[in-house]
């Protein structure tokens, strides 16, 4: 699955904020009167359209304010170059990378054009990648209603998809580890190559340039989260699948928009 598409599947309300009324078909979705980028600091960010970029299903904008020039990716609209606009609800992400545009982005701001509201819902970064912890003070994704941060993220809050009776042996060799010692271990495995043998139960694709497995081999439990290891890779997989897999234990894995986690398997290979 195309990032692209991904994203499309992740539009969405920011979590726990309300929408404002639709725009009517046609107007400009641009900021209320009097609305300017200072006055919008505490929940939003804005200030002149310099360049328009329209990728469906989002514009993507350049933005003159006080602080100097951002990008913003908003849901498609026609704003017209030189209109002053507030970016609503707006969440970072650092090191984006746009398929259709065949750009990367230092810093992009997601959000909603003040106007626009409920009718296009907010832009969200690729579905914020399954099993993320939120930062403190921010609703978790468990507790987040329908369409808080995408669909393909509840659907990821929601659990594992084939969980089933998960008992699979330990993999072998110097550096094989259960999951339940790589939770236990992560600050002396930081940066080293694991080996572990798991279940898929749950597998999403195209996420930020990877895909995106959720494993499981009996060793853990759910009250202690040390049951579930979250792993990227260039390759796919199937739920069900029974996999060897390597790849390198990252500790305290920030992805930006206050999603981060404690530990992850990265640039993982797969054997059967």
């Amino acid at each position: 699955m195309r990032f692209d598409l991904a994203l499309l599947l992740a539009l969405s309300l920011t979590a726990c904020k309300k929408s404002n009324a639709p725009t009517p078909a046609g107007a400009s979705a641009q900021a209320p009167a009097g609305a300017t980028p200072t006055a919008a600091a505490a929940g939003g960010v804005g200030g002149k359209v310099v360049e328009r970029i329209d990728a469906a299903p989002y514009s993507y904008l350049r933005i003159a304010g006080p602080a100097g020039e951002i990008w913003a990716a908003v849901p498609q609209s026609a704003v017209e170059k030189g209109a002053e606009v507030v970016i609503e609800n707006p969440m970072p992400m650092d090191g984006f990378e746009s398929k259709s545009l065949n750009r990367k982005f230092e810093k992009i701001y997601f959000g909603t054009l003040a106007g626009q509201g409920g009718a296009a819902q907010a832009a969200a970064p690729a579905g914020m990648p399954p099993g993320a912890a939120p930062a403190p003070g921010q609703m978790p994704p468990g507790g987040m209603p329908p369409g808080g941060m995408g669909a393909q993220h509840a659907a990821a809050a929601a659990g594992p998809a084939d969980v089933g009776d998960v008992k699979v042996p330990k993999a072998t060799g110097a550096n094989a580890k259960t999951v339940a010692e790589i939770h236990a271990q992560k600050a002396q495995l930081k940066e080293k190559k694991v080996t572990v043998r798991g279940k898929v139960v749950k597998s999403n694709a195209g996420i930020m340039g990877k895909n995106w497995i959720h494993v499981r081999d009996g060793s853990g439990s759910p009250e202690k989260g040390d049951n579930d290891i979250t792993v990227t890779s260039e390759s796919a997989a199937n739920v069900g699948e029974v996999l060897v897999i390597t790849g390198v234990v990252r500790v305290d894995k920030d992805f930006g928009a206050g999603y981060a986690y404690p530990v992850i398997i990265e640039e993982a290979v797969y054997a059967k």
